[in-house]
């Protein structure tokens, strides 16, 4: 049986000084923790995405939409969409869980 918490997760990522963690990786699917420092910086993606927001809540960027999050809600980003985080709260963590082969080429 697998179990992923936040505590441990948080505290894996803490301990590497690092802003994402991969938890788990299966050659069609990823989970990964996620907490960025102040700015997100993220770019299109190659697969699928959903978010499901751990702690904290701020505003959700994707394409030209923006809307509130919290925790406990879920995100989905198509491939290849822009998405990012912003003014989010310090606390902000979020589950990342990408689905799908990755497709031989890269994104336009």
């Amino acid at each position: 049986m697998m179990q992923l918490t936040i505590h441990d997760a948080l505290a894996a990522l803490g301990d590497r000084g690092e802003t994402y963690l991969k938890l788990f990786a299966q050659p069609a699917l990823d989970i990964a923790l996620y907490k960025p420092d102040r700015t997100d910086p993220q770019t299109p993606h190659r697969r699928d995405e959903i978010y499901v927001i751990a702690t904290g809540s701020g505003s959700f960027v994707q394409a030209d939409e923006t809307r509130p999050f919290g925790p406990g809600d879920l995100l989905f980003v198509p491939k290849g969409v822009p998405h990012r985080f912003e003014n989010f709260t310090a606390d902000f963590s979020t589950w990342v869980i990408f689905f799908g082969e990755v497709p031989a080429e890269p994104l336009p």
